[in-house]
């Protein structure tokens, strides 16, 4: 268990003067490219070539399996399993058509605000402005429109707010899109308290593409809802998939014979592993994109181990071949620099025009990552090398997938993909009205278990399994509206107390409960509820603040940390509280010297929590590290200065920059929402969100 400190970095660097600088990228030596080999194709993989192309337009028509979840919705809950790409989302619209036509209201939940922002704008398009509302934390209008779209933790709030005035949501239809992060490790928690404490009479819509358990999840339901909820299940997908396998002479095999790996791709696979851990070359960009250049393999998504290797790759890719629709593209990328000008001078800008490529990964801009993906969608794109999280709800498809790996980073490490995993980054092969047929194309090397990626190819999604824990921002918003009795009946009906092992059903909710006792008695230890469990004045403020850490930011307004600062400072002293990582990044001295204001304050709020985090521990309780860095980078942003400046002197990558932005202002959000019970406080965090909220991250 890690107990709070401030970390000194020991690297500093020295500057000048305080203006914007050339991006860190510049000065880079360039990657030498070697010549690509000529591509050719083994005589047994031209079969799985047969079709490849564009279908013929014709008009849509929908699926049987579309048909039967807009009937079953208006009569039911209903969960639909098909494969990504096959018209989920025409479901929802419809359903959603239906509901308004009686006069209902429709919320859209998704995990992640980007895809908020996409179903917005369609929805939009489809229904008028005027009657369709956002909340996302970063975005809230029109709130009261017939169709709301925003993240699922907004949804859930929500319902704690209802409860906790005793009154119903006013909503009639429930879509929960990428259903399947009800199995998320971090987030899986927030899919199930809503699916627990929605109303049995709101209509729920859960669509996903990896659920092989999807008729024990509606069982659940079914049991803890009294309604029932039906399974639609597709296995069929739109555009069929086709597995191939590309040797380093550029030769393209099949992957598999039935249900082993083709013999030539086996030793190929064994011969690169073994190569690969003697002495590691890296993949041959040029060779595997001029291999699918030349059998119309374009355009594709190639994922990769890290965030250096998609950036790596897009430096030794030649220039694109053809040029012919250049302004048009030209025109397109001017559409969105006019909103975000810093885009323009991206290092990366010149590799997307003249390559037709571009990296996509967490540690650019999420600026970038639109511009990227909005490139993608209209077609001037060929290629995207990315990390996994493109595979993650980002509407992203492409002619192929290329695997160059058979593991993951799941945040602290490296573990075997699963079949979800697979599955999720293999669905995005083949776009439907656009291809006849999609392809995954295996590359060998040192971080691929042929093996291992064979029986996953083979194998169905993993069974999703209940994601619940008790943390005390739950714990409060119950104890609103609950009694602890209560709280535990509501623990009884997660979907780990429903098993079909009793033993094991009983046993998952004895682990809830207990959990949900620990904090109930540190909470009346620390004053925020009464011996009866019924939150107290503090209490009821604190549960206002629906964080990663409210106890701690509870325990610091009480004692009075955060009173008459200025608003960069209340920004600063938030952001550590953003970050779980005990990772320190490199401060400039530039950095140093303009944040000696923070320090002491900093300090200051260290010695105030000491006591706590030493008491949290002793009742078994993890603190999470408390380091300098985001202060600083917070505080440093505040002065008004511009982004190329602050990437410069904090060398954290900067989409990991933007994102400890953006969640310090959606903390600081929270610290607004108790304008009753701490006015001046509020109004600090109002100003210091405005100070934060500018361009290149809003």
């Amino acid at each position: 268990m890690r107990h709070i400190r401030p970390k000194k970095n020991v690297k500093r660097a020295s500057s000048q003067r305080r203006r914007p600088v050339s991006p860190r990228h510049q000065g880079e030596s360039r990657p030498q490219i070697a010549e690509a080999p000529t591509p050719t194709i083994h005589r047994a993989a031209k079969p799985l070539l047969t079709g490849i192309g564009k279908p013929d337009p014709s008009p849509f028509i929908p699926d049987p399996f579309q048909v039967e979840a807009s009937e079953k919705i208006m009569h039911c809950d209903v969960l639909v399993a098909a494969p990504t790409g096959s018209g989920k989302t025409w479901i929802a619209v419809t359903a959603i058509d239906q509901y308004l036509a009686r006069g209902a209201r429709a919320w859209y939940a998704t995990p992640l605000k980007a895809l908020s922002n996409s179903k917005y704008e369609e929805f939009g398009q489809r229904y008028g402005a005027e009657r369709v509302g956002i909340l996302t934390g970063d975005r809230k209008e029109n709130p009261d429109a017939p169709v709301v779209v925003g993240t699922t933790e907004i949804l859930r709030n929500q319902l704690y707010d209802a409860m906790h005035a005793g009154r119903d949501l006013d909503v009639d239809l429930v879509v929960l899109d990428e259903a399947h992060f009800l199995g998320d490790p971090d987030r899986g928690v927030v899919w199930e308290e809503v699916l627990i404490y929605a109303p049995s009479r709101v209509r729920l819509l859960l669509l996903s593409a990896t659920i092989s358990n999807a008729k024990a999840i509606a069982d659940w339901l079914t049991h803890i809802r009294g309604s029932e909820c039906e399974v639609v299940l597709s296995e069929q997908r739109p555009v069929p998939l086709r597995v191939l396998f590309h040797t380093p002479e550029a030769e393209l095999t099949p992957f598999l014979r039935g249900s082993r790996i083709f013999p030539k791709a086996a030793d190929c696979a064994k011969l690169e592993r073994k190569r690969g851990n003697s002495a590691y070359q890296p993949l041959d960009m040029n060779g595997i994109v001029s291999t699918m250049r030349e059998f119309q393999l374009l355009p594709a998504i190639i994922f990769l181990k890290s965030r250096a290797d998609c950036d790596k790759a897009l430096q030794v890719l030649r220039p694109h071949p053809d040029a012919s629709d250049e302004e048009d593209f030209i025109e397109a990328i001017k559409n969105v620099t006019e909103f975000y000008p810093e885009l323009r001078s991206r290092p990366q800008m010149d590799h997307l025009i003249t390559r037709r490529a571009a990296s996509h990964h967490a540690g650019q801009l999420p600026a970038w990552r639109l511009l990227v993906e909005k490139m993608m969608t209209l077609g001037f794109l060929d290629v995207i090398f990315s990390t996994s999280t493109v595979a993650a709800g980002v509407n992203f498809p492409a002619r192929t997938v290329v695997v160059t790996q058979s593991d993951r980073f799941d945040g602290k490490s490296f573990v075997d993909m699963t079949a979800t995993d697979l599955h999720q980054m293999t669905g995005r092969a083949g776009r439907r009205g656009m291809d006849n047929v999609g392809f995954t194309l295996i590359i060998p090397g040192k971080f691929l278990d042929a093996e291992l990626i064979k029986r996953l190819v083979l194998s169905s999604p993993e069974p999703l399994r209940s994601r619940i824990t008790i943390n005390f921002s739950m714990t409060l918003n119950l104890l609103l509206s609950h009694s602890p009795s209560e709280v535990r009946e509501l623990l009884g009906r997660s979907f780990a107390a429903f098993h079909p092992n009793p033993s094991q059903a009983r046993k998952s909710q004895r682990r809830l409960q207990k959990e949900f006792q620990k904090h109930l008695n540190l909470l009346e230890e620390l004053d925020y509820v009464d011996e009866q469990g019924a939150p107290s004045y503090d209490g009821r403020w604190a549960a206002k603040l629906r964080l990663d850490h409210p106890l701690l930011i509870a325990e610091l307004i009480r004692h009075g940390a955060f009173e008459n600062l200025a608003p960069d400072l209340l920004a600063a002293l938030i952001a550590p509280f953003v970050i779980d990582k005990d990772k320190q990044v490199f401060m400039s001295r530039v950095t140093w010297d303009l944040t000696r204001p923070l320090w002491k304050q900093f300090r200051r709020m260290i010695r105030k929590l000491k006591p706590l985090a030493a008491f949290l521990v002793d009742r078994g309780f993890d603190v999470p590290p408390i380091l300098f860095w985001p202060a600083a980078a917070a505080f440093t942003w505040a002065q008004d200065i511009e982004w190329d400046y602050l990437a410069e002197h904090v060398g954290a990558d900067e989409g990991d920059m933007a994102m400890l932005i953006l969640r310090t202002i959606d903390h600081l959000r929270q610290l607004v929402s108790l304008k009753e019970e701490k006015p001046q406080l509020a109004d600090t965090a109002a100003q210091a969100i405005d100070m934060l909220a500018r361009s290149p991250l809003i």
